[in-house]
């Protein structure tokens, strides 16, 4: 397996970041260049995603995905996707292996973190979520959303103590909230 070297993807992250509208080509490029480099894939489904092309940007999360099982923040993001998409059973499966993490790995309180939201466990997911904040040291940006996420989760919590707040449908409150992090609006 053929992958870019650590240079070529720092100048391609620099590149992007700049964001001048050709940060698809430019990733395209590199993929074409190296079609079995996970990182590529996984950055050109969350260019995709925040595109708001869903079947494409599931499509290249889930290449990553599938030639590096290991790449443990590809795997989250599949599900965290998925689990926006209104799939959650789909993203339980995908962070299955997460699970397993040990239990000081951030990813992993994540993961159960939404995996009480997705019961509607508030408290249980904000502790989780926060437990998860206070060790991840090497994804601010996804800590940040993780905030977002929390604070949408305590606004519910202290309403009616975790139910479906009045004038909703019966929609449960957790696709609610997480429709506002749908595909499209994360941030790395």
């Amino acid at each position: 397996m053929k992958l870019c070297n650590d240079a070529e993807i720092g100048a391609l992250v620099e590149a992007i970041q700049g964001n001048d509208g050709n940060d698809l080509a430019q990733v395209d490029a590199m993929v074409a260049h190296y079609p079995e480099d996970p990182r590529l894939h996984f950055m050109r489904g969350s260019i995709l995603a925040g595109r708001q092309r869903p079947i494409e940007a599931h499509a290249a999360l889930a290449k990553a995905v599938a030639l590096a099982p290991e790449f443990h923040i590809a795997r989250y993001q599949l599900g965290f996707f998925e689990l926006t998409s209104g799939e959650a059973d789909k993203a339980l499966s995908t962070w299955g292996p997460l699970l397993r993490l040990p239990e000081e790995h951030y990813l992993r309180h994540f993961v159960e973190g939404m995996a009480h939201l997705i019961r509607d466990e508030f408290s249980e997911a904000i502790a989780r979520m926060q437990s998860g904040m206070a060790l991840n040291q090497e994804n601010p940006p996804l800590n940040h959303d993780i905030r977002l996420l929390i604070g949408e989760c305590e606004k519910l919590a202290q309403g009616d103590g975790g139910g479906t707040p009045d004038g909703m449908s019966d929609q449960s409150a957790t696709s609610l909230i997480l429709g506002q992090f749908a595909p499209g609006r994360t941030r790395h």
